[in-house]
């Protein structure tokens, strides 16, 4: 009877521990997840255990992708709002990627502008062991 059952079940059924172990990721940032309304409560067992099954790892594989390209948790939500619709349009998916790429960039022309400082502040320093030290000195200038 028991094989009968798994037999109907294409995946098997997680534990979180399992689900975090499989996603890399922690059992905290499942749980996480789960009050920021990302991922579905899942169903309990008798004893009151999570059980997680294939969509679950799918929406939380989701999900940590879009963090690992940088999408805010509320850009994750928008696009997982926009692929549990029925009627989405790929322009909608296509017009947040953009304009999360244009964050991005602004961002890097940022951090570019910062090294070109933190290199010019450096640059002004001759590195000696004396207590005179010409990034201080700049530090605790007034910015003109």
């Amino acid at each position: 009877m028991a094989s009968e059952m798994a037999s109907e079940k294409a995946f098997p059924d997680f534990s979180i521990g399992d689900l975090a172990k499989s996603a890399a990721c922690r059992v905290e940032t499942i749980r996480y997840y789960e009050r920021a309304g990302l991922m579905p409560n899942p169903p309990r067992t008798e004893g009151g255990h999570r059980v997680y099954d294939a969509d679950h790892m799918k929406r939380l594989t989701f999900i940590r992708r879009a963090r690992d390209l940088g999408f805010t948790l509320d850009q994750v939500r928008s696009l997982l709002a926009l692929a549990d619709s029925a009627d989405f349009a790929c322009a909608d998916v296509k017009a947040m990627t953009l304009a999360h790429r244009n964050d991005v960039r602004q961002k890097l022309a940022d951090l570019q502008k910062l090294d070109t400082a933190l290199a010019d502040l450096a640059a002004q320093c001759e590195g000696g062991q004396g207590q005179v030290c010409a990034i201080f000195d700049a530090l605790f200038e007034a910015r003109h």
